[in-house]
């Protein structure tokens, strides 16, 4: 499967990505908000779950390339996650520290919005993080979600919970037409 912007491809992830995923998931810059930054051997399981999410799911977070050239400069998707409790559909992201705010992860989690209420039966669609990672509440604000609430958790000392619901995202597409 694959999904295309204007600048963007999400494609699905394959072990080749290897060394082109550790330079987003391996940089401390990158993963300043993230629990850990992440080793080889995470980065390997990470693209295993992600095969394995594809098949079980029919989703998971996608390898996102530049269209120009095809260089993977992160991923996106949607995945299945805890959030305070219940399992909810959850767009994430993550793209290189060199490409950030370059509006690349808006773009691809937008494409990703788009693909999970065109494709699933999600009423509401969720993004989660860290309360202090501002750039990525700014991103989910970006594709139309807005706060639903902060909770306390052992990882992030507490989590920032963004979301859409169909209603809100068709009453966007309908403005545009």
């Amino acid at each position: 499967m694959v999904l295309e912007t204007k600048r963007l491809l999400l494609r699905e992830m394959k072990p080749d990505d290897y060394q082109a995923l550790f330079l987003v998931l391996g940089n401390p810059e990158t993963m300043w908000h993230y629990p850990y930054t992440f080793d080889g051997q995470h980065v390997k399981d990470w693209i295993e779950r992600n095969i394995k999410r594809y098949q079980k799911d029919g989703f998971g977070l996608w390898a996102v390339c530049l269209k120009e050239t095809g260089e993977m400069i992160g991923d996106c998707g949607l995945t299945l996650q805890n959030i305070n409790g219940t399992i909810l559909p959850e767009i994430g992201y993550h793209i290189r520290h060199d490409c950030q705010q370059k509006g690349y992860a808006s773009e691809a989690a937008k494409a990703v919005r788009n693909w999970a209420f065109r494709n699933t039966e999600y009423p509401t669609l969720y993004s989660y993080c860290k309360y202090t990672n501002v750039p990525s509440i700014k991103t989910a604000e970006s594709i139309g979600m807005h706060f639903v609430c902060e909770y306390p958790d052992e990882t992030n000392g507490k989590t920032h919970v963004s979301a859409i619901s169909r209603k809100e995202w068709l009453n966007e597409i309908t403005e545009i037409y």
